[in-house]
């Protein structure tokens, strides 16, 4: 008789389409597929494929590995690195079989006793929003759900830094927390920082970017972010480190921030969480707060054209779990914005396999510290983390899926002057990374 495994790697490789080299185990012990395969598929009980048969997508796989139901074992790189995996489940391929194939998987899961009432979703899942799509409440509740998780656990996989966002990786270069660095000190650059001067850092994050430039160039800084954990914790760094005259970290949305004009802004990771309809807005804001001349550095996942048409319908892994209303835009969506509010746009940089490696290095520390994690913030979110992490990373390595721009713009002053000098030579001067802690934070 045909064990469980046979099965249902049968009718996976229906829906996908091609042979996936992967091993799949079951709960009633049988095995299927390559014995020597880099991941290891074990479908813990009957509910898995509950899971997957009320939601045959991504959504609906990723909510039995979040709840345990199902488990990855050895390289989860090597299970969401099967040619067009995640795209293949993201676009749902079931309905688009031939009416034999979707009988044949209906019987397949009816004799596998997986009908039944649909299980309850993990309860980290964060279903209905309420509100108008990024209004000022509902940005707040659903950036707090993302970031508002336990500042320890950040610190287990983003490591000293508290850096989160793509590292930059230029020759010399080979540990996370020096990449932060060369980022950082490579934005400071780009804004043209001097002793004096001041910045606006938006979507402050747990105050890296404050304490770089406040530190390394001199200058006074208010950091704005929505998430109070993030905030308080940069506080105390900020404290720590001496600067509470220098620099000023607020729990406040960008479209509150008053106090200018400032000489500089730096938005780092934050413009995700805009959203296409308030991008104008966004903009606009921005070149209001800024002196003649100043500039602003925008570092943002951009869409690639292929995905620049798709809104998410709130049925994806990402939007469930990882940034409920994030918005990735083409970079011609964000560069129109910035043109049409008054910017000059300058120099656009693409980042994308820097991104990739930063990525890699996150899922690294967060295997390393797996069970400090587990303890910090419980095994469902760091299930959904990793996986998050280790498809992110994946979705950088291909060139036509995600990418990454520093963009820096300019508030062109009087007869158009920029304060722009003729090269970039001084930005990609050899940049001279400090002794800087490695390795494991949280035992």
């Amino acid at each position: 008789m045909t064990g469980a495994a046979t099965k249902i790697l049968t009718v996976f490789e229906d829906v996908i389409g091609v042979p996936l080299p992967i091993r799949v185990r079951c709960w009633d012990g049988s095995e299927a597929g390559p014995p020597d395969a880099a991941a290891q598929v074990h479908f813990r009980n009957r509910r898995a494929l509950r899971r997957v048969l009320y939601s045959p997508n991504e959504l609906g796989l990723a909510r039995a590995y979040v709840s345990g139901d199902l488990d990855v074992d050895g390289d989860i790189f090597a299970l969401l690195d099967v040619p067009d995996l995640v795209t293949r489940l993201g676009e749902n391929r079931l309905s688009g079989l031939p009416l034999r194939s979707i009988v044949r998987a209906a019987g397949t899961f009816a004799g596998l006793g997986a009908l039944g009432l649909p299980p309850s979703p993990p309860s980290i899942e964060m279903r209905r929003k309420r509100g108008t799509r990024h209004s000022k409440a509902r940005d707040s509740a659903t950036v707090s759900h993302h970031y508002d998780v336990g500042n320890r656990f950040y610190e287990l996989f983003l490591g000293p830094s508290m850096v989160y966002s793509c590292g930059y990786w230029p020759e010399g270069v080979e540990s996370l927390e020096a990449a932060q660095f060369a980022k950082l000190d490579l934005i400071c650059r780009k804004l043209d920082l001097k002793p004096g001067m001041r910045l606006l850092d938006v979507g402050c994050g747990w105050g890296s970017m404050a304490l770089h430039a406040a530190q390394n160039y001199g200058v006074d800084v208010v950091g704005v972010s929505l998430s109070n954990e993030q905030v308080e914790y940069a506080k105390g760094r900020v404290a720590d480190a001496g600067l509470t005259d220098r620099i000023e970290i607020r729990v406040q949305d960008y479209r509150d921030v008053d106090g200018g004009p400032y000489d500089a802004i730096s938005s780092i990771g934050m413009s995700e969480h805009v959203g296409l309809a308030n991008l104008p807005v966004y903009t606009a804001k921005l070149h209001e707060l800024l002196v003649p001349e100043g500039r602003l550095l925008n570092h943002a996942i951009a869409a690639v054209k292929s995905l620049s048409d798709k809104v998410d319908d709130g049925s994806s892994f990402i939007d469930r779990y990882i940034f409920p209303d994030g918005e990735i835009l083409p970079l011609s969506k964000t560069i129109d914005a910035l043109e049409l509010s008054g910017f000059e746009t300058r120099d656009s940089e693409a980042l994308r396999e820097h991104y990739a490696l930063t990525l890699r290095a996150w899922v690294e520390n967060l295997r390393e510290n797996w069970d400090a994690a587990v303890l910090q913030v419980g095994a469902p979110r760091v299930r959904t983390w990793l996986l998050y992490l280790a498809a992110s990373a994946l979705g950088f390595e291909e060139p036509h899926r995600l990418t990454i721009h520093q963009v820096l713009a300019v508030k062109t002053g009087d007869r158009g002057a920029s304060g722009m000098a003729r090269s970039r030579e001084s930005w990609y001067r050899p940049i001279e990374v400090p002794q800087i802690e490695t390795g494991p934070r949280i035992d």
